[in-house]
């Protein structure tokens, strides 16, 4: 039996252990393969059981095994300006930097806990601020009209404090690594705003469709700057040009980055408007963004 003829059969097993086709079927497919008979039972029997294993091609080896799984998170507090703050930490196990990450105006949800947990996975500690700690948390409110209602009251100069303590505590917990921060929807605006605020301990900072500040300037920043759009997201858009004209103003280095066939928040996966495509490549050019960026 030749390679692909020995993939082709192991198929039709698995699709029989997973339940896909019956044993009829399995059989009837291994005999249009030329597997019948004792080498047809056997190789079924195997799969049924899970003691099937792949053959390794002859002369090659494999020089590493490795498994990626967003890292497990915990929930802390730390000393923010007024109360303490809440947050989901994720710690990379050999981490070459650390990230903040801004939730959208869902509050700290289990969406951003993970996204917290993938950075973690990728090599960036990260530690996912509540920005409503002081009303309770986001768990305190029985849905996300009410979150987006106490966010709408709070004055922005509270969410850039909050922010600077948080980034206070990401530098104790990651000492000697590289500050970045990413923020989604309200949190890409409140992104723009950290960078904004005058604050120089950032590297990077990505803002993923969040509108601009009115007024901002990029004074007493050193971040390379992410601005990430959706083709389709035509009220933040809006804001683009006065993003630009900032970073050119204050000559930073940075990237405006628009996926033409997304739409606002397509990087949240259990939303209406997520855009796998759009959302890997995203993923993959925000790390490159972070690990390019001086610490």
């Amino acid at each position: 039996m030749t390679e692909i003829q020995q993939y082709l059969a192991e198929e039709v097993a698995e699709d029989l252990a997973d339940g896909i086709i019956n044993r009829r079927e399995a059989l009837r497919r291994l005999g249009l393969l030329g597997v019948t008979g004792a080498a047809a039972s056997g190789l079924l029997a195997s799969f049924a059981s899970g003691t099937a294993t792949a053959e390794p091609a002859s002369g090659t080896r494999s020089a590493s095994e490795t498994s990626w799984a967003p890292v497990a998170r915990e929930s802390i507090t730390f000393a923010g300006p007024r109360v303490p703050l809440m947050a989901a930490w994720a710690p990379a196990a050999k981490p070459r930097g650390a990230v903040l990450v801004i939730h959208e105006n869902r509050g700290l949800n289990e969406h951003i806990r993970t996204v917290a947990g993938r950075f973690a996975a990728s090599g960036y500690s990260a530690l996912a601020l509540d920005l409503l700690s002081e009303e309770g948390g986001t768990g305190a409110f029985p849905g996300e009209a009410e979150v987006a209602a106490a966010l709408s009251k709070i004055p922005p100069e509270r969410f850039v404090a909050d922010m600077k303590a948080a980034l206070t505590e990401l530098k104790k917990r990651v000492r000697g690594k590289k500050l970045c921060a990413v923020g989604y929807c309200f949190g890409g605006n409140m992104v723009w705003r950290l960078l904004t605020s005058n604050e120089p301990r950032l590297a990077a900072g990505a803002a993923y469709y969040g509108p601009f500040p009115e007024g901002g300037t990029f004074a007493g920043s050193r971040a390379a700057v992410l601005g990430v759009y959706g083709g389709l997201d035509a009220r933040v858009n809006a804001t683009r040009p006065a993003a630009k004209a900032a970073l050119e103003a204050a000559r930073l280095k940075y990237e405006l980055l628009t996926f033409t066939e997304a739409d606002h928040a397509f990087f949240n996966d259990t939303g209406a408007r997520f855009n796998p495509h759009a959302a890997t490549e995203v993923w993959r050019r925000t790390l490159n963004w972070f690990d390019a960026a001086d610490r």
